[in-house]
């Protein structure tokens, strides 16, 4: 976009109030710049916050119910949040396993109960077995002695 143009004024009075409301303008952009960006990072760490209450609620909601619970945060929420493992336990077998969510291909409103029925126990496959997996619940770290 070109800048735009202001005339000069003809009278000396009017010229120095042109050119003072121009540095006054040109000064509050870079204000207006400024606030926007610290209300930009400030709404950033809310979401942030948000959706790491969404995580701990559904972590807590899954451990007291026990089965996928529905609504259940998406994958892009839990990646938000700082939980990019999800573990999940085979229905047959019992074999626990972490899954990285930041690995998986998906749309960005993907929920995590919607990835019961995708995800299968790696060692019932080779038997000729595909049970389902059961969600057990988020995590921020990869869970110690969960496999990959």
């Amino acid at each position: 976009m070109a800048p735009k143009h202001h005339p000069p004024p003809l009278s000396g009075g009017d010229r120095k109030a042109l050119t003072k409301e121009l540095s006054r303008a040109r000064a509050m952009t870079t204000v207006f710049a400024r606030r926007a960006e610290e209300k930009r990072a400030e709404g950033e760490a809310l979401i942030r916050e948000a959706d790491d209450l969404l995580c701990q609620s559904w972590n807590e909601k899954m451990w007291a119910d026990g089965g996928p619970v529905d609504p259940s945060p998406s994958i892009d929420q839990a990646l938000n949040a700082g939980y990019p493992w999800l573990e999940i336990r085979c229905s047959r077998c019992k074999t626990p396993r972490a899954v990285d969510l930041a690995a998986l291909r998906h749309v960005p409103s993907t929920m995590v109960h919607d990835l019961a029925g995708r995800l299968r126990c790696m060692k019932c496959s080779g038997a000729g077995k595909r049970p389902a997996a059961e969600l057990m619940q988020l995590w921020q770290r990869r869970p110690i002695g969960g496999e990959i």
